[in-house]
């Protein structure tokens, strides 16, 4: 399978929602998933600035994977940091390395902007989710507890 990784674009929102929407479904959130091909287009695209930026892996212009992320520009380190907020690949095209590359091509932006962490959340029953980011050299933080405050 030859998959390109590049830089989603406006025209790809309604591809993006359908791998977001079948996201929310693998995670269980589907019954609050409130996002529209519109809300991806004028968030992901329009909006000045962006609130997230996406890269897609692409398999003979069909969109196969997405890495949603947006920047965290303040940190402790006076360096920005990136957070990826979501990381998919079509179930029949899992264990081809998409997620990998993508990862990589995270990787890449993060070093284009000189940001000293990427950092992100996997839910505690994704067994399959954790491997991969340790296989990749991820390590879990136990540092720290996410809360939320839900309004």
């Amino acid at each position: 399978m030859i998959v390109k990784i590049r830089s989603a674009v406006a025209a790809d929102s309604d591809q993006l929602w359908y791998l977001m929407k079948e996201l929310a479904i693998f995670e269980k959130y589907i019954d609050s998933f409130a996002i529209t091909p519109e809300i991806v287009l004028h968030s992901g695209f329009k909006k000045k600035p962006r609130d997230f930026y996406c890269l897609v892996a692409e398999d003979n212009y069909h969109i196969v994977g997405l890495l949603v992320y947006y920047f965290l520009p303040y940190t402790a380190q006076n360096r920005p940091a990136i957070y990826m907020k979501e990381l998919y690949v079509t179930e029949e095209c899992r264990g081809n390395k998409i997620g990998e590359k993508l990862i990589k091509a995270l990787k890449e932006v993060a070093e284009l902007y000189n940001c000293g962490q990427i950092k992100w959340t996997v839910a505690p029953w994704n067994e399959a989710g954790k491997k991969f980011y340790e296989r990749l050299g991820a390590k879990e933080n136990r540092d720290w507890l996410n809360y939320e405050l839900t309004l």
